[in-house]
Protein backbone atom coordinates (compact mmCIF):
# COMPACT_ATOMS: atom_id res chain seq x y z
CA UNK A 1 0.00 0.00 0.00
CA UNK A 2 2.59 2.49 0.83
CA UNK A 3 4.92 1.71 -2.52
CA UNK A 4 1.69 2.46 -4.37
CA UNK A 5 0.78 5.70 -2.42
CA UNK A 6 4.64 6.50 -3.18
CA UNK A 7 4.26 5.39 -6.35
CA UNK A 8 1.23 7.90 -6.99
CA UNK A 9 2.42 10.95 -5.27
CA UNK A 10 5.57 10.41 -7.30
CA UNK A 11 4.01 10.03 -10.77
CA UNK A 12 1.80 13.71 -9.88
CA UNK A 13 5.57 15.25 -8.68
CA UNK A 14 6.84 14.49 -12.01
CA UNK A 15 4.20 15.08 -13.67
CA UNK A 16 3.84 18.62 -12.89
CA UNK A 17 7.38 19.38 -12.61
CA UNK A 18 6.83 18.38 -16.81
CA UNK A 19 4.55 21.09 -16.75
CA UNK A 20 5.92 23.40 -15.19
CA UNK A 21 8.98 22.91 -17.28
CA UNK A 22 6.98 23.07 -20.61
CA UNK A 23 5.12 26.73 -19.17
CA UNK A 24 8.81 28.57 -18.10
CA UNK A 25 10.09 27.31 -22.47
CA UNK A 26 7.23 28.83 -23.95
CA UNK A 27 7.67 32.03 -21.53
CA UNK A 28 11.51 32.04 -21.64
CA UNK A 29 12.55 30.46 -24.57
CA UNK A 30 9.95 30.16 -27.50
CA UNK A 31 8.32 33.42 -26.46
CA UNK A 32 12.04 35.55 -26.90
CA UNK A 33 13.56 33.86 -29.63
CA UNK A 34 13.26 33.19 -33.15
CA UNK A 35 11.94 29.96 -34.60
CA UNK A 36 15.37 27.64 -34.83
CA UNK A 37 17.97 30.54 -34.27
CA UNK A 38 21.12 29.54 -32.08
CA UNK A 39 19.29 30.42 -28.45
CA UNK A 40 16.24 28.71 -29.57
CA UNK A 41 18.27 25.65 -30.20
CA UNK A 42 20.11 26.32 -26.42
CA UNK A 43 16.92 26.89 -24.48
CA UNK A 44 15.50 24.09 -25.61
CA UNK A 45 18.39 21.76 -24.90
CA UNK A 46 18.63 23.56 -21.06
CA UNK A 47 15.28 22.75 -21.18
CA UNK A 48 15.74 18.79 -21.37
CA UNK A 49 19.67 18.50 -19.43
CA UNK A 50 18.80 20.85 -16.42
CA UNK A 51 15.51 18.69 -15.10
CA UNK A 52 17.47 15.66 -16.00
CA UNK A 53 20.32 16.73 -13.98
CA UNK A 54 18.19 17.40 -10.97
CA UNK A 55 16.73 14.24 -11.45
CA UNK A 56 20.05 12.48 -11.04
CA UNK A 57 21.34 14.82 -8.35
CA UNK A 58 18.28 13.73 -6.57
CA UNK A 59 18.49 9.94 -7.62
CA UNK A 60 22.40 8.75 -8.04
CA UNK A 61 23.14 8.99 -4.10
CA UNK A 62 20.34 6.01 -3.13
CA UNK A 63 21.39 3.91 -5.98
CA UNK A 64 25.19 3.65 -5.08
CA UNK A 65 26.62 5.84 -7.66
CA UNK A 66 30.05 6.41 -7.85
CA UNK A 67 30.70 9.38 -5.58
CA UNK A 68 32.43 11.52 -8.10
CA UNK A 69 29.24 11.10 -10.27
CA UNK A 70 27.25 12.06 -7.10
CA UNK A 71 29.28 15.50 -6.76
CA UNK A 72 29.29 16.37 -10.92
CA UNK A 73 25.77 15.87 -10.57
CA UNK A 74 24.82 17.52 -7.89
CA UNK A 75 25.48 21.22 -7.69
CA UNK A 76 24.36 21.77 -11.27
CA UNK A 77 21.44 19.36 -10.55
CA UNK A 78 20.47 21.17 -6.93
CA UNK A 79 21.45 24.38 -8.55
CA UNK A 80 18.49 23.94 -10.56
CA UNK A 81 15.70 23.10 -8.16
CA UNK A 82 16.30 26.33 -6.52
CA UNK A 83 16.52 28.15 -9.37
CA UNK A 84 13.27 26.47 -11.16
CA UNK A 85 11.23 27.28 -7.29
CA UNK A 86 12.32 31.15 -7.51
CA UNK A 87 12.36 31.89 -11.04
CA UNK A 88 8.03 30.08 -11.61
CA UNK A 89 7.48 32.50 -8.16
CA UNK A 90 8.64 35.23 -10.65
CA UNK A 91 6.90 34.08 -13.74
CA UNK A 92 4.14 33.81 -11.33
CA UNK A 93 4.20 37.58 -10.30
CA UNK A 94 4.91 38.63 -13.80
CA UNK A 95 2.41 37.12 -15.93
CA UNK A 96 -0.24 39.79 -14.96
CA UNK A 97 2.79 42.37 -15.41
CA UNK A 98 3.19 40.81 -19.11
CA UNK A 99 -0.54 40.73 -20.44
CA UNK A 100 -0.98 44.42 -18.75
CA UNK A 101 2.30 45.26 -20.76
CA UNK A 102 1.16 43.59 -24.16
CA UNK A 103 -2.42 45.05 -24.05
CA UNK A 104 -0.86 48.41 -23.65
CA UNK A 105 2.02 47.65 -26.90
CA UNK A 106 -1.18 46.36 -28.89
CA UNK A 107 -1.30 47.94 -32.51
CA UNK A 108 -4.00 50.43 -32.87
CA UNK A 109 -7.20 49.25 -34.41
CA UNK A 110 -7.43 50.08 -38.76
CA UNK A 111 -9.13 53.17 -39.10
CA UNK A 112 -12.89 53.34 -40.26
CA UNK A 113 -13.10 53.16 -44.23
CA UNK A 114 -15.82 56.07 -44.91
CA UNK A 115 -18.46 55.29 -47.26
CA UNK A 116 -17.85 56.43 -51.10
CA UNK A 117 -20.69 58.86 -51.10
CA UNK A 118 -19.22 60.86 -48.24
CA UNK A 119 -16.42 63.78 -49.16
CA UNK A 120 -13.23 63.16 -49.04
CA UNK A 121 -11.50 65.40 -46.03
CA UNK A 122 -9.44 68.72 -47.17
CA UNK A 123 -6.86 66.82 -45.81
CA UNK A 124 -6.80 63.48 -48.35
CA UNK A 125 -8.14 65.37 -51.31
CA UNK A 126 -5.81 64.63 -53.81
CA UNK A 127 -4.21 67.18 -56.02
CA UNK A 128 -3.46 67.59 -59.37
CA UNK A 129 -1.30 64.22 -60.87
CA UNK A 130 2.36 64.93 -60.31
CA UNK A 131 4.50 64.08 -63.38
CA UNK A 132 5.26 60.57 -63.97
CA UNK A 133 8.41 59.32 -62.70
CA UNK A 134 8.54 61.75 -59.85
CA UNK A 135 9.36 60.05 -56.35
CA UNK A 136 6.74 61.98 -54.58
CA UNK A 137 4.12 59.92 -56.87
CA UNK A 138 5.17 56.73 -55.05
CA UNK A 139 2.56 56.41 -52.03
CA UNK A 140 4.24 55.66 -48.40
CA UNK A 141 4.54 52.24 -47.79
CA UNK A 142 2.54 50.64 -45.39
CA UNK A 143 4.13 50.45 -41.89
CA UNK A 144 5.14 46.92 -41.10
CA UNK A 145 3.31 44.78 -38.33
CA UNK A 146 5.40 44.69 -35.36
CA UNK A 147 3.48 42.84 -33.08
CA UNK A 148 5.88 40.10 -33.47
CA UNK A 149 8.68 42.43 -32.57
CA UNK A 150 6.69 43.65 -30.01
CA UNK A 151 5.83 40.80 -28.05
CA UNK A 152 9.33 39.43 -28.18
CA UNK A 153 10.54 42.43 -26.46
CA UNK A 154 7.79 42.61 -23.68
CA UNK A 155 8.75 38.33 -23.37
CA UNK A 156 12.16 39.45 -23.04
CA UNK A 157 12.23 42.38 -20.88
CA UNK A 158 9.48 40.30 -18.43
CA UNK A 159 11.51 36.96 -18.78
CA UNK A 160 14.68 38.95 -18.23
CA UNK A 161 13.55 40.27 -15.18
CA UNK A 162 12.32 37.67 -13.42
CA UNK A 163 15.44 35.23 -14.26
CA UNK A 164 17.68 37.87 -12.53
CA UNK A 165 15.28 38.14 -9.33
CA UNK A 166 15.79 34.59 -9.54
CA UNK A 167 19.31 34.07 -9.53
CA UNK A 168 20.06 36.81 -7.59
CA UNK A 169 18.17 35.34 -4.53
CA UNK A 170 19.52 31.76 -5.22
CA UNK A 171 22.92 33.31 -5.28
CA UNK A 172 22.56 35.21 -2.26
CA UNK A 173 20.85 32.17 -0.67
CA UNK A 174 24.23 29.88 -1.94
CA UNK A 175 26.56 32.66 -0.23
CA UNK A 176 24.86 32.42 3.61
CA UNK A 177 25.46 28.69 2.97
CA UNK A 178 28.97 28.66 2.19
CA UNK A 179 30.37 31.49 4.12
CA UNK A 180 29.24 28.64 7.29
CA UNK A 181 26.85 29.38 10.09
CA UNK A 182 26.55 32.23 12.37
CA UNK A 183 26.16 32.08 16.17
CA UNK A 184 22.99 32.63 17.86
CA UNK A 185 22.28 32.79 21.33
CA UNK A 186 19.17 31.78 23.59
CA UNK A 187 19.03 32.19 27.54
CA UNK A 188 16.73 28.90 28.55
CA UNK A 189 15.95 28.91 32.52
CA UNK A 190 15.44 25.70 33.76
CA UNK A 191 13.38 25.30 37.20
CA UNK A 192 15.22 21.89 38.34
CA UNK A 193 18.65 23.27 37.32
CA UNK A 194 21.03 23.71 39.99
CA UNK A 195 22.45 27.44 40.99
CA UNK A 196 25.99 26.00 40.13
CA UNK A 197 24.96 25.94 36.58
CA UNK A 198 23.41 29.01 36.00
CA UNK A 199 25.48 29.64 32.52
CA UNK A 200 26.46 26.20 31.68
CA UNK A 201 26.70 26.92 27.76
CA UNK A 202 25.40 24.00 24.90
CA UNK A 203 26.32 24.21 21.89
CA UNK A 204 23.13 22.77 19.63
CA UNK A 205 24.60 21.88 16.02
CA UNK A 206 22.01 20.05 13.76
CA UNK A 207 21.70 19.20 10.00
CA UNK A 208 25.20 19.51 8.98
CA UNK A 209 24.31 17.50 5.66
CA UNK A 210 28.22 16.44 4.78
CA UNK A 211 27.54 14.95 1.08
CA UNK A 212 28.60 15.25 -2.86
CA UNK A 213 28.07 19.83 -2.33
CA UNK A 214 28.92 20.25 1.58
CA UNK A 215 32.46 18.81 2.11
CA UNK A 216 35.73 19.14 4.41
CA UNK A 217 35.87 22.49 4.13
CA UNK A 218 31.99 23.16 5.49
CA UNK A 219 32.89 20.98 8.48
CA UNK A 220 35.80 23.04 9.21
CA UNK A 221 34.05 25.88 9.35
CA UNK A 222 31.68 24.58 11.73
CA UNK A 223 33.95 23.20 13.80
CA UNK A 224 36.15 26.47 14.36
CA UNK A 225 33.18 27.96 14.69
CA UNK A 226 31.64 26.20 17.63
CA UNK A 227 35.19 26.16 19.31
CA UNK A 228 35.35 30.24 19.25
CA UNK A 229 32.20 29.84 21.52
CA UNK A 230 34.06 27.63 24.40
CA UNK A 231 30.84 25.89 24.54
CA UNK A 232 30.43 23.76 28.16
CA UNK A 233 28.90 20.97 25.83
CA UNK A 234 28.36 20.11 22.51
CA UNK A 235 25.07 18.52 20.82
CA UNK A 236 24.95 17.02 17.50
CA UNK A 237 21.16 16.57 16.99
CA UNK A 238 21.28 14.11 13.60
CA UNK A 239 21.58 14.90 10.09
CA UNK A 240 25.57 14.74 10.20
CA UNK A 241 25.65 12.83 6.46
CA UNK A 242 24.18 12.38 3.45
CA UNK A 243 26.19 9.20 2.09
CA UNK A 244 28.73 6.52 3.46
CA UNK A 245 31.73 6.73 5.67
CA UNK A 246 33.68 4.90 2.74
CA UNK A 247 32.82 8.33 0.67
CA UNK A 248 32.04 11.11 3.85
CA UNK A 249 34.76 10.16 6.07
CA UNK A 250 37.82 12.70 5.51
CA UNK A 251 34.85 15.24 5.05
CA UNK A 252 33.66 14.52 8.81
CA UNK A 253 37.50 14.29 9.94
CA UNK A 254 37.15 17.60 11.30
CA UNK A 255 34.69 16.58 13.87
CA UNK A 256 37.68 15.14 15.95
CA UNK A 257 38.48 18.77 16.89
CA UNK A 258 35.71 19.66 18.94
CA UNK A 259 36.69 20.71 22.21
CA UNK A 260 34.02 21.21 25.08
CA UNK A 261 34.55 20.65 29.12
CA UNK A 262 32.05 18.03 29.12
CA UNK A 263 31.98 16.79 25.86
CA UNK A 264 30.48 16.09 22.20
CA UNK A 265 27.42 14.06 22.04
CA UNK A 266 25.62 12.90 19.04
CA UNK A 267 22.32 11.55 17.78
CA UNK A 268 20.79 10.09 14.48
CA UNK A 269 18.69 11.90 12.39
CA UNK A 270 16.13 10.45 9.55
CA UNK A 271 19.38 11.16 7.04
CA UNK A 272 21.87 8.75 8.96
CA UNK A 273 19.59 5.74 8.37
CA UNK A 274 19.73 6.52 4.61
CA UNK A 275 23.36 6.64 4.93
CA UNK A 276 24.42 3.63 7.22
CA UNK A 277 23.68 4.36 10.82
CA UNK A 278 25.19 1.88 12.39
CA UNK A 279 29.06 2.65 10.63
CA UNK A 280 28.35 6.35 11.45
CA UNK A 281 27.83 5.87 14.91
CA UNK A 282 30.83 3.64 15.32
CA UNK A 283 33.03 6.43 13.14
CA UNK A 284 31.98 9.90 15.58
CA UNK A 285 32.48 7.71 18.47
CA UNK A 286 36.08 6.95 16.89
CA UNK A 287 36.23 11.32 16.23
CA UNK A 288 35.90 11.63 20.06
CA UNK A 289 32.09 12.11 20.06
CA UNK A 290 29.65 10.02 22.26
CA UNK A 291 26.36 8.56 20.94
CA UNK A 292 23.40 8.58 22.41
CA UNK A 293 21.65 5.66 21.12
CA UNK A 294 18.31 5.60 23.37
CA UNK A 295 20.74 6.27 26.70
CA UNK A 296 22.23 8.79 29.24
CA UNK A 297 24.31 10.48 30.94
CA UNK A 298 24.46 11.94 34.56
CA UNK A 299 26.27 15.09 34.35
CA UNK A 300 27.50 17.21 36.99
CA UNK A 301 23.81 19.28 37.09
CA UNK A 302 21.42 17.74 35.05
CA UNK A 303 20.85 14.87 33.10
CA UNK A 304 21.61 14.59 29.07
CA UNK A 305 19.42 11.90 27.31
CA UNK A 306 19.48 10.89 23.79
CA UNK A 307 16.96 8.88 21.58
CA UNK A 308 17.36 7.20 18.41
CA UNK A 309 15.59 8.87 15.03
CA UNK A 310 11.84 8.09 14.39
CA UNK A 311 13.05 6.94 10.91
CA UNK A 312 15.27 3.99 12.84
CA UNK A 313 12.02 2.28 13.39
CA UNK A 314 12.35 1.06 9.90
CA UNK A 315 15.29 -0.65 11.37
CA UNK A 316 13.78 -1.71 14.29
CA UNK A 317 16.37 1.17 15.89
CA UNK A 318 13.63 3.94 16.86
CA UNK A 319 13.16 5.79 20.02
CA UNK A 320 12.65 4.27 23.05
CA UNK A 321 11.89 7.34 25.76
CA UNK A 322 11.90 3.84 28.48
CA UNK A 323 14.80 3.45 27.96
CA UNK A 324 16.85 6.89 27.80
CA UNK A 325 14.46 8.18 30.50
CA UNK A 326 12.51 5.61 32.59
CA UNK A 327 14.63 5.22 35.50
CA UNK A 328 16.33 8.06 36.37
CA UNK A 329 15.63 10.59 39.26
CA UNK A 330 13.07 13.02 38.27
CA UNK A 331 14.41 15.71 41.05
CA UNK A 332 17.17 16.61 38.64
CA UNK A 333 16.66 18.43 35.14
CA UNK A 334 16.47 16.51 32.38
CA UNK A 335 18.02 17.82 28.75
CA UNK A 336 17.32 15.72 25.30
CA UNK A 337 18.94 15.15 22.26
CA UNK A 338 16.11 14.02 19.76
CA UNK A 339 16.63 15.12 15.95
CA UNK A 340 12.59 15.28 15.49
CA UNK A 341 10.38 17.93 16.74
CA UNK A 342 7.94 15.92 16.65
CA UNK A 343 8.53 13.69 19.56
CA UNK A 344 8.20 16.05 22.35
CA UNK A 345 4.84 15.20 23.12
CA UNK A 346 6.92 11.77 23.99
CA UNK A 347 9.90 13.98 25.68
CA UNK A 348 7.09 15.77 27.50
CA UNK A 349 5.22 12.39 29.05
CA UNK A 350 8.84 11.37 30.41
CA UNK A 351 9.47 14.56 32.53
CA UNK A 352 11.99 16.12 30.07
CA UNK A 353 12.53 19.95 31.06
CA UNK A 354 14.17 20.82 27.75
CA UNK A 355 14.84 19.00 23.87
CA UNK A 356 17.26 19.90 21.17
CA UNK A 357 16.34 19.36 17.93
CA UNK A 358 16.90 20.32 14.56
CA UNK A 359 15.91 18.48 11.65
CA UNK A 360 13.57 21.59 9.99
CA UNK A 361 16.13 23.60 8.45
CA UNK A 362 13.74 26.09 9.27
CA UNK A 363 12.05 25.66 6.16
CA UNK A 364 15.38 26.41 4.08
CA UNK A 365 14.07 28.08 0.93
CA UNK A 366 10.62 30.10 1.61
CA UNK A 367 7.79 29.11 1.63
CA UNK A 368 9.03 25.80 3.08
CA UNK A 369 8.71 27.43 6.23
CA UNK A 370 4.58 26.83 5.75
CA UNK A 371 5.29 23.23 4.71
CA UNK A 372 7.71 22.63 7.44
CA UNK A 373 4.81 23.84 9.67
CA UNK A 374 2.19 21.40 8.84
CA UNK A 375 4.80 18.53 9.60
CA UNK A 376 6.12 19.67 13.02
CA UNK A 377 5.18 21.23 16.63
CA UNK A 378 7.84 24.04 16.12
CA UNK A 379 9.75 24.99 13.26
CA UNK A 380 12.20 27.00 14.75
CA UNK A 381 13.61 28.84 18.15
CA UNK A 382 12.06 28.18 21.72
CA UNK A 383 8.88 27.04 22.49
CA UNK A 384 6.60 25.83 25.39
CA UNK A 385 4.89 22.70 25.86
CA UNK A 386 3.38 22.13 29.09
CA UNK A 387 6.52 21.80 31.76
CA UNK A 388 9.03 21.15 28.55
CA UNK A 389 10.67 23.53 26.38
CA UNK A 390 11.72 22.51 22.95
CA UNK A 391 13.93 24.33 21.17
CA UNK A 392 14.88 23.36 17.44
CA UNK A 393 17.84 24.50 15.55
CA UNK A 394 17.60 25.60 11.65
CA UNK A 395 20.41 23.81 11.30
CA UNK A 396 24.13 24.72 10.03
CA UNK A 397 23.98 23.14 6.48
CA UNK A 398 21.13 22.47 4.07
CA UNK A 399 20.28 19.61 2.11
CA UNK A 400 19.71 19.36 -1.56
CA UNK A 401 20.53 22.53 -2.89
CA UNK A 402 23.04 24.64 -1.09
CA UNK A 403 20.89 27.44 -0.28
CA UNK A 404 18.69 28.93 1.80
CA UNK A 405 15.90 31.79 1.52
CA UNK A 406 14.39 33.28 4.69
CA UNK A 407 15.99 30.54 7.15
CA UNK A 408 19.79 31.30 7.79
CA UNK A 409 21.72 28.90 8.89
CA UNK A 410 23.00 28.96 12.85
CA UNK A 411 25.01 27.05 15.48
CA UNK A 412 22.73 28.01 18.73
CA UNK A 413 24.47 28.26 22.02
CA UNK A 414 21.84 27.22 24.64
CA UNK A 415 22.71 28.98 27.95
CA UNK A 416 20.92 27.31 30.68
CA UNK A 417 19.37 29.79 33.38
CA UNK A 418 18.76 28.89 37.19
CA UNK A 419 15.56 29.95 38.83
CA UNK A 420 18.00 29.98 42.16
CA UNK A 421 20.75 32.18 40.73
Amino acid sequence: MKVALFAVIALVVLALLVLVHRWLWVRLVRDTTRPRGPARRIGTALAFALPLLSLAALTTGRAGAPFPLQQAVAWPGYMWLAVLLYLSLAMLVAEPVRALLLRRTAPAAPARVLPETAPAPAALTPGPAAPAGDPASAPDPAPAPDGVSRRRFVARAVGGAAAAAAVGTVGYGTYGVLRGPRVKRVEVPLAKLPRAAHGFRIAVVSDIHLGPVLGRAHTTRIVETVNRTQPDLIAIVGDLVDGSVHDLGSAAEPLRLLRARHGSYFVTGNHEYFSGARQWIEHVRELGLTPLENARRALPYFDLAGVNDVQGESEGHGPDFAAALGDRDRARAAVLMAHQPVVIHEAARNGVDLQLSGHTHGGQLWPGNYLAELANPTVAGLERYGDTQLYVSRGAGAWGPPVRVGAPSDITVVELASYHS
